[in-house]
């Protein structure tokens, strides 16, 4: 029979109306259902189902104790621990576990807040754990509500058929599944020890009611007092939000909480009231404590199942972001509510085991009844000097005592005895179970691999699922380590997350071991010394035995012996050098220890003598040795710092100078002097000690070729000021010193003192040759011959021996006996002054060099003569001599022309040359040739001549001599006359009788047959028609052809034979007469020997080619060929350098001849070989043309002087001549060889017009270097080439890189960097120093060059970016250095980050010079107001209740800041009052109030900000309609120094959300309105000031244009002097014109003061000078600028320092003759143009007094307004404008601009004549100045 509930109300239900009959939670009953419905349930009856709960209804329940109670009574109680108070964060975790629970679904946020309610004001105190999780309905509420029910047996529907049994959770790592609501007990434990009462209010997921239970222990009383149903209450179904349940006087806080429902999908809130007493004391007080417990407890659920781990290397990825658990304390006023995140916990054990460890063994243990537990080992080295073991939050400890015995070796444990693991149960720790060890991860009990303390390193943690049981109470587990010690358990280990069965023991060891050796940071001793016994102050059972060692290796770092070191907590700090290293012990080695001591010797030690033993841990390892350094520095004060040097006689010799051979150096005056600037004599004392005396020691080394050798040595004592040096005279030898100044000991002549280097100095120099004193004759080529130039090298030398440069004005003489000698010119290269071209003439004996004295006299020389010896050969050939001398020969017809050839040079001496063949052309005969290449002489022998029909007559005809190769010898003529031959040329035969019948040739004759012709007689006649007289010569050479017996006898009377007539009439017959001469001429006997040559070319060291053929010829030129084979052995060959081995001279069968080859020639210099062949008395001279060799070697001739000093980046002026030579040293002409220039080191950058070319045609090629760059040091040049693939020998020169002086290189900035740089502040002064190559400072930039860039820093950028800042650099003030610029005063940008200086220096128009770049971190200033990020909206809020409408301030920050916005004071902490003021300063009354009812909130303010996550007003707030108020947030900081503003921020009140909306929109169009007019402002300013500087620069522009117009159109004068000279070379001209006086007055004075001197003409040379003089006679007076003596040094001679007014009296008013203001620049010679006119002017114009005729005074001298270019500028003009360039500059007196470059005279564009105007060089300058 079921059993109904009887309702209060009866009611009745319409036939035709609908309804609904559910269950409390909405459960829709049909007819199954209400079958199934069990008894006891209570039912809903509705319209439709989604009805809206019109009133509050009550549910009864039944909740009795579940079995369980009795089964699980065994149990220990829950809180077991006697201190109660420790348990209470465990039994608030219960209530957490729950939540957790509850919110293990969520997709999320899994929110979980703990509210402490401890503010009276708002109702009684109250404890509220709050979730967003799934929340409970009904059921499932009154399941909760059960005892001991537990998840397993627990029901979760009201139906049967949807009940779903426990399913256990899948496995996630570290077992974070959230199951940790498990007993049922938990969660009512919790409540009832925390307070009296607890209220459970639950909307589940999906449904709109919410289901509210209390249970309390005054409910409980009253109902066992009543006998009523203890087990029995009311679950009470409301809608959310429907408070009319809760009593308003005592349950205030319920009011908000109930408030917030709305809007909740599914939440659970827990209240517990009635908290006892010491619970409040404690959660308020312990805060702290509780809060990190709960962190502990949970975790891997807040951070994930890795940990929280913070370190920078983590790349924890694991994180359980969703799970939020929040703590909120609210006490009574005035203390602040406080909010805390477990999240933000740092300090928890686990976050502090998971931090300290540097590495983790993990590992698997399963148990025979498959339990599965995870664990982790983590290692926590030894660090320096301490264990990084976390020690536990509630440990006492120990009190830090400087206790030195801690650091001499022995170790102290980290954990102690405590227990390794830590066990966590479903990812929740069990607090009371720990597992001390297992036996593979205990301390073995013998030593092994690992020291016994590493084990104490080892923390860890275990994970189980709910397989293994937990105590109801979840503070113990069950039997975890019986089953984990269990010898069935295996232990596995995870590595990357996979399992490895490995032997888990020998793992962990490795681990360990490797741990150790990588992580623990112990000290390292090395390099063990020995063992030593200790009787300073250490205990006497620790003297013995103590290690010492070399270094240590601690914290990375090496300390050595001898380091220095800086100590830290000891009194005093002291600073020192390392002695030794200490260990306690009996070690033989390098060892690890966890401390140890070390032995110091103080510094410095010039001042201490002391030695200190310390712990190591005490060595202060952050600081560094620079800092070490300069406080011992700080502490060398007083010692000898420096070396002052001066000259007393003001020769001072600068670094690197140069000066001639035996200048004098000194004298010198040194002082001692300490870095406060104190003169020193002696050594100050410390202690007690004595005094010790210093004294100066000077030496002078020079540095020559073979090594450095000490020139001069020299010790001086103090005198009465300094030390004094006399001046050194022996400064001869050429080269590189170093002069060297040692401040040594009195006493032991030791240069350092306690282990430091006394102050020294050391100048390097340079002798160089002095000026020439005498000469030595260089080697001249040799043979020379008669009339061919040749040069005469010679070097000059200092009066010490080196090589000088010659003087410019030297003309040598030459004289030689015998001798007519003439020279071309002159040549200088370097020191070698060469006579060049010069001729030497007379007559020699042929073909034998005579030596002759050659005297060269050099005048204006000390020694100025030397004496030479030189060979002289015949010249080049210049005339033919032929014999005979007569012009007219005369020779009878028939005969041959016989000449005697010789060649002349001009002296008229015979020589040779090659192919001098002479030729000889007459008429009617052939052209006829003589070689005369070898002898220079020859025989020449025409044809005979023939001339027929001479008939007697003479002939006249012309031979012709000529060389065709000599086309310079002149051709000679002789005039040949023929006359007729007194030989036989004609016969006559006649037949004697009467008639003397002559018979004709060819006539016939009839005689009688038969008959004899007789009487035939003959006569004979010459040419000349002479008869010729009969001899029997001559008639023996008749001949006939009748008859063959002819009587000489007959033929001599001139008788013929008869001739007998034919006997027959008809036959004619020939009868000839003729006179027949067959004489043919043999040689005569052999005259001399001729040497015939096929080549007559050969190259030095190689063979001539061909042969050369010796034969013996008449006197006619004929070859007698008289020699025979056996006449080789009489034959000889001599020639200057001819080699022997390779000569043969043989018989040559053929041409009756000896022959001569291999003929070679292996020394000496090219040219004509004369080659000396001798047969007996026959003696024969052949030339041989010997060229240079095959190309083997590359020599410099000339070049730059030695030693050679480039400055870095420039130019060698003077070019390398390089010429190819043989290996003989002769000139090649071989143009094959390419020549390349290359630098030694890859560091030398050499650059020339050309790296490579080949060789001219004379061999020679040169190259002019135009520039060479690198460090500086020295290098070398090297030529290279080659020849057939081989390289040649090549010269290599050394040059010496110097700096450039005046090369800008660097930019050095000296700023203060320690200055802190407040936004909106100063930067400190920034000096720029112009570093020159060398390193000095460079001073003649101008200022306008110097800028500094300031821009945000960006860290890839070089140079600054476009738009960055550029400021100039400031104007000196009195007492700065002038050697730098000066940025000051500029301003430091008023936003705080990093920013970038850089600074930059404009070497001309395309060249920058950058310095480096600088981080200037500026820092806020100084705090001033408390402000927010942004400026929040104008908030507008409303009344309603609606919490978006109510809010004032969302999500907004608040820091101190200073004036400009930077958050400032982030150090501070205070708190933030907020409270609400009306803008009409009216009554407080009335005002908005915050949540809470108050009307002033307190907010923690830490490190500088306050976050304000939310500030609402409360709901049905006051306030009046559309009021406007102000949010005031008030910083208290008491460690602020001064009061910082408040925040204001105006809000709108407004009693309905409509009017709210509304003005919300138009609050937020008003702040883009202002927004944008304050941009529109900022450009309307910009454009203001821009439009008045057009303005003004339109302005100037016109009133400039006038002024010069004005100018232009004034008078000027024209100076009347002329200058015939202007324009010639060198020539700048008259005095008169050449400068400029603008005033009138002041012209006519100077002009009539220096009358004399405007007519002197200037020069810039001595030559242009000596010309003019020379030209005039001496007329006109004339002055060179390069005879006047200028400093280069100086590049102004006077500058103008501005006027001095005497203290006595106002100076008055002076004419010209006050200019004796004008000062000296340092270091000028003489005061300059100024100074003279003074001198002039001072009796014509005192002080005071007018200048005559009436003319005005002239003005005070000031200083040029644009730069002090010039010797003086007098501003006589004060209306004109500013000076823009010098040709129109009107502002002095006398103006020279000191340009570089030297233009020509120009006429003033201003004043068309002056007395001078010419831009000149300053050293011009100088000279006009020093003339005037």
């Amino acid at each position: 029979m079921r059993q109904c509930l009887i309702t209060t109300h009866e009611f009745a239900i319409h036939s035709k109306e609908t309804f609904v009959l559910t269950t409390t939670d909405r459960t829709v009953l049909d007819f199954d259902g209400f079958e199934e419905l069990q008894d006891g349930n209570t039912l809903h009856l509705w319209q439709r189902e989604d009805q809206v709960l019109p009133g509050a209804t009550e549910e009864h329940i039944v909740f009795l104790p579940h079995y369980d109670t009795l089964v699980r009574s065994g149990m220990y109680e829950y809180y077991a621990s006697s201190d109660g108070q420790k348990s209470l964060p465990y039994a608030l975790a219960e209530l957490i576990d729950n939540a957790l629970s509850a919110t293990a679904r969520n997709k999320g946020v899994r929110a979980i807040e703990i509210r402490l309610l401890f503010d009276e004001t708002l109702g009684k105190p109250a404890v509220i754990v709050l979730d967003n999780g799934c929340g409970m309905t009904s059921k499932q509420l009154n399941n909760w509500a059960v005892y001991r029910l537990s998840k397993f047996t627990r029901e979760s529907n009201t139906f049967a058929s949807n009940q779903k049994s426990y399913v256990r959770p899948d496995h996630v790592p570290r077992s974070l599944n959230s199951d940790i609501s498990y007993f049922g007990v938990g969660g009512k434990q919790a409540g009832f020890y925390i307070g009296e009462s607890t209220r459970m209010i639950t909307k589940p997921m999906g449904f709109p009611d919410v289901h509210e239970l209390i249970i309390s222990k005054e409910e409980f009383e009253r109902k066992e007092k009543n006998k009523e149903d203890i087990y029995r209450g009311v679950i009470r179904n409301r809608k959310p939000g429907d408070h009319s349940h809760v009593k308003q006087e005592d349950e205030g806080v319920l009011h908000d909480l109930i408030a917030e429902e709305c809007g909740k999908e599914s939440f659970t809130a827990v209240v517990i009231t009635g908290i006892q007493p010491e619970h409040i004391t404690f959660l308020k007080q312990d805060f702290p404590l509780w809060t990190r417990e709960q962190a502990h407890l949970y975790h891997y659920y807040i951070h994930g199942f890795n940990g929280n781990d913070m370190r920078p290397c983590s790349q924890n990825t694991d994180r359980l972001h969703n799970i939020d658990i929040q703590i909120y304390l609210r006490e009574k006023p005035p203390r602040c509510p406080r909010v805390l995140n477990l999240r933000e916990i740092d300090n928890d054990m686990q976050t502090l085991y998971i931090n300290s460890s540097t590495d983790t063994f993990e590992f698997k243990a399963s148990t025979e009844d498959h339990g599965t537990v995870e664990g982790v080992l983590r290692y926590h080295p030894f660090l320096y000097d301490k264990e990084t073991y976390p020690q536990e939050a509630d440990a006492e400890l120990a009190p830090i005592e400087d206790d030195d015995d801690n650091d001499s070796g022995v170790v102290h444990q980290a954990r102690g005895k405590r227990p390794i693991f830590e066990c966590f149960w479903n990812g929740r720790l069990i607090p009371y179970t720990t597992i001390s060890e297992f036996e593979w991860c205990a301390r073995p009990k013998k030593a092994g691999a690992v020291p016994a303390e590493c084990y104490s390193r080892v923390s860890g943690v275990l994970f189980t699922d709910d397989r293994f049981q937990v105590s109801t109470n979840k503070l113990t587990f069950m039997d975890l380590e019986l089953q984990l010690k269990n010898k069935d358990t295996i232990f596995t280990r995870i590595v990357k997350g996979q399992e490895q069965r490995v032997n888990i023991q020998r793992e962990f060891t490795q681990w360990l071991k490797k741990c150790h050796e990588s992580w623990d940071k112990q000290v390292k001793f090395l390099g063990f010394k020995g063992t030593i016994t200790r009787t300073d102050a250490v205990p006497k059972k620790m003297q013995h035995p103590w290690a010492t060692f070399s270094s240590i290796a601690l914290d990375g770092k090496r300390y050595k012996t001898g380091q220095y070191v800086k100590s830290q907590k000891t009194q005093p700090i002291f600073f020192g050098s390392v002695v030794q290293f200490l260990l306690y012990g009996d070690h033989d080695g390098d060892v690890y220890a966890t401390g140890g001591q070390v032995q110091i010797a103080l510094e410095p030690k010039a001042l201490y003598n002391e030695f200190k033993t310390i712990p190591i841990c005490k060595i202060d390892r952050t600081t560094t040795v620079a800092a070490i350094k300069k406080s011992i520095d700080n502490e060398l004060n007083k010692l000898p710092h420096k070396l002052n040097v001066e000259w007393p006689e003001g020769n001072a010799w600068s670094e690197n100078a140069v000066h001639p051979a035996g200048t004098p150096l000194g004298p010198l005056q040194v002082t001692i002097l300490n870095k406060k600037g104190e003169t020193l004599s002696r050594m100050p004392s410390v202690s007690q000690g004595t005094v010790k005396k210093l004294l100066m020691e000077l030496k002078v080394v020079w540095h020559g070729p073979y090594g450095d050798q000490e020139t001069n040595s020299h010790i001086a004592q103090h005198s009465k000021w300094a030390f004094w040096f006399k001046p050194m005279e022996n400064l001869t030898k050429l080269g590189k010193y170093t002069l060297y100044l040692n401040t040594v000991l009195n006493e032991s002549n030791d240069s350092s003192f306690g282990g430091t280097q006394l102050p020294s100095y050391k100048l390097q120099f340079t002798i160089t040759e002095g000026s020439a004193h005498t000469f030595v004759v260089g080697a001249v080529s040799s043979p020379l011959h008669v009339g061919v130039p040749f040069n005469i090298p010679l070097e000059l030398l200092d009066v010490y021996g080196h090589p000088t440069q010659p003087p410019t004005d030297l003309k040598p003489v030459l004289e030689c006996s015998g001798l007519d000698l003439s020279y071309e010119g002159l040549d200088t290269n370097g020191t070698t002054f060469t006579i060049r071209n010069v001729k030497a003439r007379g007559k020699i004996q042929n073909y034998h060099s005579k030596t002759y004295d050659l005297k060269v006299v050099l005048p204006g020389l000390r020694l100025d003569t030397q004496m030479v010896k030189i060979g002289l050969l015949p010249g080049n050939p210049h005339s033919l001599h032929v014999t005979p001398v007569d012009n007219s020969v005369t020779i009878e017809n028939g005969n041959p022309l016989r000449f005697y050839i010789e060649v002349h040079d001009e002296a008229g001496n015979i020589t040779t040359h090659s192919k001098m063949i002479v030729r000889c052309q007459v008429r009617e005969l052939p052209l006829e040739a003589i070689d005369c290449s070898n002898t220079g002489t020859g025989h020449l022998v025409t044809k005979p001549v023939n001339l027929k029909n001479i008939n007697g007559d003479q002939y006249t005809f012309k031979a012709k001599f000529d060389v065709p190769s000599q086309k310079h010898i002149a051709v000679v003529y002789k005039e040949l006359t023929v006359v007729p031959s007194t030989r036989v040329s004609r016969i006559e035969v006649y037949r004697q009788d009467d008639d003397d019948l002559l018979l004709k040739d060819k006539d016939k004759i009839e005689w009688e047959a038969g008959d004899l012709l007789e009487n035939l007689r003959y006569r004979l006649y010459d040419e000349g028609g002479r008869k010729v007289s009969l001899t029997p010569e001559l008639t023996s050479k008749i001949k006939v052809n009748w008859t063959a017996d002819v009587s000489l006898q007959d033929l001599a009377k001139g008788n013929l034979p008869d001739v007998h007539v034919p006997i027959k009439v008809q036959d004619e017959h020939f009868y000839q007469v003729s006179y027949q001469d067959q004489h043919v001429p043999r040689p005569n006997e052999p005259k001399h020997l001729k040497a015939t040559l096929s080549q007559s070319t050969v190259r030095m060291g190689e063979i001539l080619p061909g042969k050369i053929n010796l034969e013996l010829m008449d006197q006619y030129g004929n070859v007698t060929k008289t020699l025979t084979s056996t006449c080789v052995d009489h034959f000889t060959v001599k020639a200057d350098g001819l080699e022997r081995s390779t000569l043969a001279i043989t018989w040559e069968e053929s041409s009756h001849s000896v022959v001569v080859t291999g003929v070679q020639f292996q020394s000496g210099t090219p040219g004509t070989r004369e080659m000396c062949f001798t047969f007996r008395s026959f003696v024969e001279h052949a030339l041989v043309k010997v060229t240079a060799g095959v190309p083997a070697q590359l020599r410099l001739i000339s070049g730059p002087g030695q030693p050679l000093q480039v400055l870095n980046e420039k130019g060698i002026p003077t070019p390398f001549l390089i010429q190819l030579c043989d290996e003989w040293g002769n000139p090649s002409p071989d143009q094959r060889v390419v020549v390349a220039l290359k630098s030694s080191f890859s560091a030398l950058k050499v650059r020339a017009a050309v790296m490579s070319q080949p060789v001219d045609a004379e061999g020679k090629t040169t190259f002019t270097v135009q520039s060479v760059s690198g460090p500086k040091g020295e290098y070398e040049l090297h030529f290279k080439g080659s020849f057939n693939k081989k390289p040649l020998s090549a010269p290599s020169v050394k040059l010496t890189i110097i700096p450039d002086p005046n090369k800008p290189v660097s930019l050095a900035v000296d700023y203060d960097s320690t200055s802190k740089l407040p936004a909106g502040g100063i930067f400190p002064v920034f000096s720029v120093t112009v570093v020159s190559d060398e390193g000095s400072p460079i001073k003649h930039f101008n200022p306008a060059a110097a800028s500094m860039f300031l821009w945000k820093r960006k860290a890839s950028e070089t140079t600054p970016p476009h738009g960055a800042t550029q400021l100039k650099c400031s104007k000196p003030v009195e007492n700065e250095n002038d050697d730098c610029f000066h940025f000051r005063d500029k301003v430091i940008p008023d936003h705080a980050e990093k920013y970038t200086i850089q600074f930059s220096l404009r070497i001309d128009q395309t060249k920058l010079l950058w310095s480096q770049q600088y981080v200037m971190n500026v820092v806020a200033n100084d705090p001033v107001k408390l402000a927010p990020d942004t400026q929040p909206p104008t908030p507008v809020v409303s009344n309603s209740d609606v919490i978006a409408n109510r809010t004032l301030v969302e999500d907004m920050t608040l820091r101190i800041m200073d004036v400009y916005g930077n958050a400032a004071a982030q150090e501070l902490e205070g708190k933030v009052v907020v409270s609400i003021r009306s803008c009409s300063g009216a009554n407080s009354k009335g005002l908005p109030l915050f949540e809470g009812k108050v009307n002033t909130l307190q907010i923690k303010l830490s490190q500088g900000k306050v976050h304000i996550a939310r500030l609402a007003i409360i709901e049905k707030s006051p306030g009046q309609d559309g009021h406007e108020y102000i949010l005031h947030f008030k910083p208290e900081v008491p460690k602020c120094p001064t009061p910082l503003a408040a925040f204001e921020l105006r809000f709108r009140f407004y009693n309905d959300a409509e009017n709210q909306h509304e003005m919300s929109e138009l609050s937020k169009k008003k702040d883009e309105l202002s927004t944008a007019i304050g941009f529109y402002k900022e450009i309307f300013n910009g454009y203001s000031e821009l439009l008045t500087l057009l303005t003004n620069v339109d302005k100037v522009f016109k009133e400039t244009a006038a002024e010069a117009e004005r100018i232009m159109n004034e008078p000027r004068r024209v100076c009347s002097i002329p200058d015939p000279f202007r324009g010639g070379q060198d020539v700048l001209g008259k005095v008169g014109h050449l400068a400029l006086v603008e005033d009138d007055a002041a012209a006519v004075v100077l002009s009539w003061h220096i009358m004399g001197d405007m007519d002197c003409v200037i020069t810039k040379t001595t030559a242009a000078a000596r010309r003019i003089y020379d030209d005039t006679q001496g007329r006109q007076q004339v002055m060179p600028l390069d005879s006047v003596y200028w400093n280069p040094n100086n590049r102004i001679m006077c500058r103008f320092l501005g006027p001095v007014v005497p203290q006595e009296a106002p100076l008055p008013r002076k004419p010209l003759g006050h200019l004796d203001r004008l000062q000296p620049q340092q270091g000028a010679q003489g005061l300059g143009l100024g100074h003279c006119i003074h001198q002039l002017l001072q009796s014509e114009f005192p002080t005071g007094r007018a200048p005559p005729s009436g003319q005005p005074a002239l003005p005070e001298p000031t200083a040029c307004p644009t730069w002090t270019c010039g010797l003086l500028h007098l501003d006589l003009q004060p209306a004109l404008p500013e000076p823009t360039a010098c040709p129109t500059w009107t502002c002095g007196l006398l103006h020279l601009d000191l340009q570089p470059a030297l233009p020509e005279p120009t006429a003033c564009p201003t004043w068309e004549s002056s007395l001078l105007h010419l831009g000149i060089h300053e050293a011009q300058a100088s000279a006009l100045s020093t003339l005037m």
